[in-house]
């Protein structure tokens, strides 16, 4: 593996991240198309870091548009081999309060427009393992330095990954709920995804803003609500990214990258030319 270099996608409210040395702006092209903004890349916390704003700074990008492939390819092209993502989050249940943080273990999709969320196609098939989609090690590091902060941590829970822009109706809520869901969200199930196939460890940091509409103190959410709590909780976050650094190993092998391992089941002689070049960064030493 190379160089353990950290990837931070900001959600909602994270456009920046203070701290950052040896500040560059990187704009890069993917074959997958452009990512949501130019990458930042510097030293935080002693290790090399690249920052992308998920939604473009401004907030100019809704989640059912984000360049999801995009985004993990310029971040593996970059060499990142952690992925630590932060992302408002609407809870569905009494005990996960506004201002609290979850890092949930599990995802359900329950989006509809076709988002494109595998770099495997055009000649070439992968099947990746995807029954636990975020990384336990690098879990168990986010939660260790949340306790160091002091922030409400919740370590598990199954995220809800549904359309969007709109919010839930009452019925969406209220079935969520009866599954047995924790949060609920518009963006992370595709990044995880992706970071598997590219054999990228990804944990999610959930900031959770509302109780979504299910709850009689929130029957109307709004963007003002969720801005004023997630505002409160993007500075802990950041406190939370800079405490975790320091904790990953650095050069250590995870499983998750290796996940590419046994996956790619189509015959290596039929693979086109084109496409091994297109993944080169993906697959390369798996297939030259």
């Amino acid at each position: 593996m190379n160089k353990t270099k950290i990837g931070i996608i900001g959600g909602s409210g994270l456009y920046n991240i203070e701290g950052i040395t040896k500040v560059k702006k990187i704009t890069l092209t993917t074959p997958f198309g452009k990512p949501s903004d130019k990458y930042i890349t510097g030293k935080l916390a002693g290790s090399d870091v690249v920052f992308l704003p998920r939604h473009g700074v401004g907030h100019r990008i809704n989640p059912s548009q984000i360049n999801y492939r995009a985004n993990i390819y310029g971040m593996k092209k970059l060499g990142v081999t952690h992925i630590i993502s932060v992302s408002a989050c609407g809870s569905l249940k009494e005990d996960l309060a506004p201002m609290d943080f979850v890092l949930p273990d599990q995802f359900l999709d329950r989006t509809n427009q076709g988002r494109k969320q595998t770099f495997f196609e055009e000649g070439i098939v992968a099947h990746i393992g995807f029954a636990q989609p975020t990384c336990g090690c690098l879990m168990k590091k986010v939660y260790a330095a949340g306790q160091k902060t002091g922030a409400r941590m919740h370590f598990g829970g199954t995220y809800v990954n549904m359309e969007g822009p709109q919010f839930s109706t009452l019925a969406e809520s209220k079935l969520y709920r009866s599954w047995g869901m924790d949060i609920i969200g518009m963006t992370n199930m595709s990044e995880a995804r992706l970071a598997r196939e590219a054999e990228i460890c990804y944990v999610t940091i959930a900031a959770v803003t509302d109780y979504d509409c299910w709850h009689q103190s929130h029957e109307t959410v709004t963007v003002e609500m969720i801005i004023a709590n997630l505002n409160k909780n993007v500075a802990n976050a950041k406190q939370i990214i800079k405490e975790t650094i320091p904790l990953i190993e650095k050069d250590k092998i995870c499983s998750c990258h290796e996940a590419l391992k046994y996956a790619i089941i189509t015959d290596r002689k039929i693979i086109p030319v084109e496409t091994k070049k297109k993944l080169k960064i993906i697959i390369g030493k798996y297939i030259k």
